[in-house]
């Protein structure tokens, strides 16, 4: 428990470093670049990698290294215009992205539970998005790319955890590296004439920190708890999201309306649903 304890601190932590920074485009990239950097040498460094095997599938590579820094920088942008409390939900619900995956792709079965989970979540996910009297919001633009950002990342995640030829912790590995190299051509793209800011590198360390803990212990929950994926699951998803719900109407008097407040109620019962049709009652 003592892991995943802190792995929603480091999750929830690097909302709010983003939340109080508040980067412009290129301090973004810098903070993603760096973040990638800690990320894969502290990784060579705990994981003991094994790169002598070359047989890498890189359809799952190659999409990775360019999703995950394009959603570090969605996440970044819809937690300064939407505030940590959506941003966060829309995160944690993306789990139906992989959920609808897992019966459409990977042929696996589903049950009555798992549809209701489902549908509630797509329910839940347009009510933290609605406004009231507003027909566009580039807020919610974001919200939506956190949503499907992260949900076609957990795809990915599956098919590599699938692949019996190379260990998962190499892969990894091999994910930040190449994250590391698009987030300097994103940067060099972003750079014209901003200067690099000794306070920028100093934050996109503390990120790289930051991340790599909330991956490396929540790996480490998954070892401890090997006979009980579900409850990782729960714990860190609840977690993460009555954490970050207190932080936000705590520290930065974020304010959500009835339908938010449905939508979140909705989302958690998705999720409940969803964890229940694991144990194949329905």
């Amino acid at each position: 428990m003592f892991n995943l304890i802190i792995s929603i601190f480091c999750s929830v932590l690097v909302g709010v470093l983003f939340k109080k920074v508040k980067p412009n485009l290129f301090e973004s990239f810098l903070m993603i670049t760096i973040n990638y950097l800690i990320a894969f040498g502290l990784s060579y460094f705990l994981f003991q990698i094994d790169l002598s095997n070359t047989n890498l599938d890189y359809s799952l590579v190659i999409p990775l290294v360019i999703l995950m820094p394009s959603v570090f920088y969605f996440l970044n942008k819809s937690i300064n215009k939407s505030g940590i409390i959506k941003t966060d939900i829309s995160q944690r619900i993306s789990l139906i992205i992989p959920i609808t995956a897992s019966f459409l792709l990977f042929g696996e079965s589903i049950t009555l539970f798992k549809w209701f989970g489902i549908i509630l979540g797509f329910i839940a996910v347009f009510l933290m998005l609605y406004k009231q009297n507003q027909i566009k919001s580039t807020n919610s633009i974001y919200l939506v790319l956190v949503f499907l950002g992260y949900g076609i990342i957990d795809v990915f995640f599956k098919q590599i955890a699938f692949q019996n030829q190379i260990p998962y912790i190499t892969y990894l590995f091999l994910i930040f590296i190449g994250c590391f190299i698009s987030s300097i051509i994103f940067l060099l793209i972003v750079k014209k004439k901003n200067k690099i800011k000794l306070q920028t590198v100093t934050f996109g360390l503390v990120l790289g920190i930051l991340n790599f803990c909330n991956i490396y212990f929540y790996m480490k929950a998954h070892k401890v708890f090997s006979q009980q994926p579900s409850t990782v699951f729960a714990v860190m998803n609840f977690g993460v999201i009555a954490l970050a719900t207190v932080v936000g109407y705590c520290f930065f008097n974020e304010k959500l309306s009835r339908n938010n407040i449905l939508g979140l109620l909705l989302a958690i019962t998705a999720i409940f649903f969803i964890l229940v049709s694991q144990f194949n009652y329905i």
